[in-house]
């Protein structure tokens, strides 16, 4: 059985963000964005830069890509969505509440984190933490909830290849998403986490511990696309189209993403 815990919870799935001018003074019309938790750190950097360039407005809240797609689908009112697997993109457009095919704008990687103290070596092949393992000095290991949350599917992907899994089982938190995983394996007793580069990359984490990127081969391409929701206003196309161009291109790179080519 696969313990399930949690940091905290806030409403709509993730931490909401009103990126104005200054506090309580955020446009009244300003669209609101759904975005994946691994993006907590790049994002409000390009929603910062896209209201330097433009003047314009948006608010971030970030969750889980399978919790946001859930709540679209039940009518909430994002007008943008960023997910960290576009497959979800997919759902949305069949079932009529996205526009299109979307865009894809990242992706994405993960790694082994251990905070400071941790028996755990960190490496890309999990070695490190099989041994921690057989040795019995493991007790928690974080990663997202795989029922959800794309960086959990593929962290438990990555400890299936390494033979792991298994083993696992009854020693695995689940964050609701990326950001809660990260933060339990932070500061929350665990001598492992699963996480995204992306926040790997983050001061806090970089200070905490250390990390070791996992092969890209030992998961599916985590293929994040972006896609406009139905009645998505000027505002919101006017970022999904600043999405695209060079500045957020270089501010995903710098966060740890791979910026794709085409669409």
């Amino acid at each position: 059985m696969i313990a399930r815990r949690t940091f905290f919870r806030v409403a709509s799935g993730g931490l909401v963000l009103a990126l104005g001018a200054g506090a309580g003074r955020t446009q009244p019309d300003a669209p609101t964005v759904a975005a994946a938790s691994d993006l907590s750190a790049a994002l409000p950097e390009i929603a910062a830069q896209f209201r330097r360039r433009t003047g314009q407005n948006v608010r971030l809240t970030f969750g889980s890509s399978g919790n946001f797609t859930q709540q679209i689908l039940n009518g909430a009112p994002y007008e943008v969505f960023l997910s960290a697997d576009e497959a979800y993109v997919e759902t949305l457009r069949q079932a009529g509440r996205g526009e299109g095919s979307g865009v894809l704008y990242a992706i994405g990687r993960i790694g082994l984190f251990a905070p400071k103290g941790s028996p755990v070596q960190v490496d890309g092949a999990l070695a490190g933490l099989g041994r921690a393992l057989r040795a019995g000095q493991v007790s928690k290991v974080a990663i997202a909830n795989p029922e959800h949350a794309p960086y959990g599917r593929a962290a438990r992907e990555a400890l299936q290849a390494a033979g792991l899994w298994d083993d696992l089982q009854g020693k695995l938190v689940l964050g609701e998403n990326v950001s809660q995983a990260t933060q339990f394996a932070v500061a929350g007793g665990a001598q492992a986490g699963v996480i995204p580069l992306s926040l790997a990359l983050t001061p806090p984490v970089k200070a905490a511990g250390t990390f070791a990127l996992i092969p890209a081969d030992r998961h599916k391409p985590l293929r994040q696309r972006a896609t406009l929701l139905t009645g998505a206003g000027a505002t919101a196309r006017a970022f999904h189209t600043f999405l695209q161009g060079a500045d957020a291109r270089a501010i995903f790179t710098r966060n740890g993403f791979t910026v794709p080519g085409g669409r």
